[in-house]
């Protein structure tokens, strides 16, 4: 089982909703959802961010491309990720980290699970 917001994550991939439905809606509405009680939880930025970046760069089966927001380092590392698990190159998240962050000595803030949690729910877009 993945943690929160990777579940988060699955929940948004995997929302039935009218396609004119952003990405940022369906992981408010996850987030929403997994953290009622928590407004602070809802809006933490890094593992919407690497959503958004995924779901922007086409990554996320069933949800279309399209720019999300502005750019940030957060986008990058998912997309990074996805890379580097496609290659088969890295499989955890620590070697994950190590790899994206490059150099970055702060502990990822689940962007990492965001990945891993679609990945591993086949619902990262195979190239």
């Amino acid at each position: 089982m993945a943690n929160k917001f990777g579940e988060a994550a699955l929940i948004a991939a995997r929302l039935e909703v009218p396609a004119q439905v952003t990405a940022a809606q369906r992981w408010d509405t996850a987030v929403r959802q997994l953290y009622p009680d928590k407004p602070y939880m809802q809006k933490k930025s890094a593992p919407k961010s690497a959503f958004l970046g995924l779901c922007e760069a086409g990554l996320v089966a069933g949800v279309a491309a399209g720019e999300t927001s502005a750019a940030n380092r957060n986008k990058g590392y998912a997309v990074k990720a996805v890379e580097l698990l496609r290659a088969g190159t890295h499989k955890t998240i620590p070697a994950l980290w190590t790899a994206v962050a490059e150099g970055d000595e702060a502990p990822h803030a689940a962007q990492l699970d965001v990945v891993m949690a679609l990945w591993k729910n086949g619902l990262i877009v195979t190239a």
